[in-house]
């Protein structure tokens, strides 16, 4: 060997151990975020306009959202994405191809649906973006050949997923741990949407797309004194009609954990899910050490389970945590597709990770990733103007302090290991965990069977079934 070449082997040799004895960097301060405080009023008919003036670039949005509680729509289920659809879809003011045209020429983006109407523009057409989202939200032209049209494609979607083993995972999870009757629970199929009439449509537009419940979020390059009267002038005529309000039982765990079998016989991989309900508030104590302990359960790549299902096993392509929170019921589900072989031994790692955070104090190496990736995050969004329509809308909402996002990252970083582990034993209910797998009952039901874990089954729809049979 050259003497050169001996010479660089032993230079880097040399630094890589100088590196190593290094000490770690120690963290900066947190960043200060300064988030733009609406300058808010209120029409007669109840809609709250909050304005959040941003000279920055010359942009606008604005953000029209329907704070309505949920509700339930039985055997005509379909009718509210029908109506999201249709809304926007044409006005009485304007014809749909001129409407799109204008859109179109101001490079605007307009989107609507039953509970939102979104628009962004340059603020030199920003009166005219705003004139066009209430024709589009307040005058919507609903006609039978467009509501034909939007149920048939529903119906297509429908057939085309009906072997589908993640869409009828996505669906029964639901179902299940909500209740068929409850409006988180109830799903579309081809029976409901084939009762839904045109009538049924506007009806719902009309007793639910109601100003009382609204709130109007301006975000970028305008003026609040310039803005005011052109909402005032748009929007004031915008009739109440007292939204009806129904409220629903809350779902109950289960008494005990359960698994709940779904049989489709063409599945190539298991879909598990684990899922509780409960109430979370994000004006909760609880609710950053929650959505921590969330995270460092199956949110990041480096998560619990992850690491054990993906990494250390090779089971799946991923496993993941998701956690609601918010005014009403939500629920946590940890959920992974896995082959079918080892779809018993996946269940068992579950349940053992479950119980490792709800048992064990985090390292501090995963607390503090927990927490660098949230505040990462949301500094981030946090100088997107629909972030800061987002924020406003939750503090009115949501009921939250003022300050709430301004002491995120302080919240944030006051989580600790005790508190992780107090949110995982308050929320993550494993001895009470719906196990919900959706697979090939044939090659995977008799490894279940050791596990000695209450197996109820369940056809496609939610309807109880008995065990099947296999020659």
């Amino acid at each position: 060997m050259k003497k050169s070449s001996i010479l660089f082997i032993i230079i880097l040799v040399s630094a890589i151990m100088q590196a190593q004895e290094r000490k770690q960097p120690t963290a900066g301060k947190p960043p200060v975020v300064n988030i733009k405080k609406p300058q808010s009023f209120t029409l007669a008919n109840g809609l709250t306009v909050m304005v959040v003036e941003n000279h920055k670039l010359p942009k606008v949005t604005f953000n029209l959202t329907i704070d309505n509680p949920p509700f339930a729509e039985g055997n005509k289920k379909g009718v509210d994405e029908l109506c999201s659809n249709l809304i926007g879809n044409g006005s009485t003011k304007i014809s749909k191809e001129d409407f799109n045209e204008e859109v179109d020429f101001m490079g605007a983006t307009m989107e609507f649906s039953s509970s939102n109407a979104y628009a962004s523009s340059l603020s030199k057409f920003s009166k005219r973006t705003l004139e066009l989202l209430s024709f589009g939200a307040l005058d919507p032209n609903f006609t039978q050949n467009e509501l034909d049209k939007e149920k048939a494609k529903l119906m297509e979607g429908l057939r085309s997923q009906e072997k589908s083993v993640s869409a009828i995972a996505n669906r029964m999870v639901n179902a299940l741990a909500y209740g068929k009757n409850h409006p988180s629970g109830e799903f579309i199929t081809e029976e409901t949407l084939s009762n839904i009439t045109l009538e049924d449509v506007i009806k719902n537009y009309t007793h639910n797309f109601a100003p009382e419940n609204a709130y109007l979020a301006i975000v970028g390059d305008i003026k609040y004194n310039e803005i005011k009267p052109i909402v005032e002038e748009l929007f004031g005529a915008w009739e109440k009609t007292n939204t009806p309000k129904t409220s629903y039982p809350d779902p109950v765990n289960t008494p005990t954990t359960q698994i709940n079998f779904i049989d489709v016989p063409n599945a190539v991989q298991s879909e598990i899910s684990l899922v509780n309900t409960y109430n979370l508030k994000m004006n909760s104590k609880d609710f950053f050490p929650a959505v921590i302990a969330s995270y460092i359960l199956g949110g990041g790549f480096n998560s619990y389970l992850n690491m054990n299902l993906r990494e250390a096993h090779g089971w799946t392509y991923g496993a993941s945590t998701n956690i609601g929170a918010g005014k009403y019921v939500t629920s946590i589900r940890s959920s992974s597709a896995v082959k079918n072989s080892v779809t018993d031994s996946a269940v068992v790692e579950f349940i053992k990770e479950i119980k490792k955070i709800r048992t064990e104090k985090v390292t501090t190496e995963l607390l503090e990733n927990a927490k660098a990736g949230y505040i990462g995050r949301f500094v981030m969004k946090v100088e997107k103007p629909e972030s800061v329509a987002r924020y406003a809308l939750n503090i009115a909402t949501e009921d939250l302090p003022a300050n709430f996002y301004e002491n995120y990252i302080k919240n944030i970083n006051a989580v600790t290991k005790e508190d992780v582990l107090a949110a995982a034993n308050k929320y993550f209910l494993i001895d009470n965990s719906r196990i919900v797998i959706v697979g090939k009952g044939k090659e995977v039901i008799p490894g279940l069977e050791k596990l000695n874990i209450p197996i109820l089954y369940f056809d496609k729809y939610g309807n109880p079934v008995e065990k099947p049979i296999y020659k």
